[in-house]
């Protein structure tokens, strides 16, 4: 085999490996994104926990709000608008969906905190928004979230001004793979 057949071999090789690589991370990328996302509190994404610290002196307000998609016949809000929450203080609330259709439609929520800031300081127990909602039709519910404002947030720099986080939610339509049977 001569040397130009030799390195051209070679940078085919080399070529499909960087494929492969582009590829794998193509498909990495959204797992490793939303951890990175977590981690950080980067764009309001909020961080999952098993229990609250207990509550430290101090005083947060946390305004809720809820949207819908256009393609969900739902009515989506929140119970409460706001509440004041001392922080490390394990909070529950209720937002209530209603399902104005005559068919049973599954929606998935999807949230963000702002500001930013605190997304990473902002911890989520239980949450209806960790999976896909399911209602009958005009089956109205309450779905809690339960939470706390992490108190490391008092001593950060860029977040210790804080004096109200809103938690928004977004739900949007599942389509099921049931559709022209």
């Amino acid at each position: 085999m001569s040397a130009v057949a030799q390195r051209n071999g070679r940078t085919a090789l080399v070529m499909a490996g960087i494929v492969a690589a582009m590829l794998a991370l193509a498909f990495a990328s959204v797992p490793l994104y939303r951890m990175f996302c977590e981690a950080t509190g980067l764009g309001g994404t909020t961080r999952r926990a098993e229990a609250a610290p207990g509550a430290v002196a101090g005083q947060v307000a946390v305004r809720f709000d809820a949207n819908v998609h256009p393609g969900l016949p739902w009515k989506f809000e929140p119970v409460q608008g706001i509440v004041r929450v001392a922080p490390g203080a394990r909070t529950q609330i209720h937002y209530r969906a209603e399902n104005l259709s005559d068919r049973t439609t599954t929606g998935q929520a999807v949230f963000n905190v702002s500001p930013d800031q605190a997304g990473k300081y902002f911890d989520k127990i239980a949450c209806f928004c960790f999976t896909q909602q399911t209602l009958a039709p005009h089956q109205k519910v309450d779905m809690p979230v339960v939470f706390f404002v992490d108190p490391k947030m008092m001593d950060d720099p860029d977040a210790k001004a804080i004096t109200e986080i809103t938690l928004s939610y977004t739900f949007y339509p599942v389509e099921s793979g049931a559709r022209g049977r």
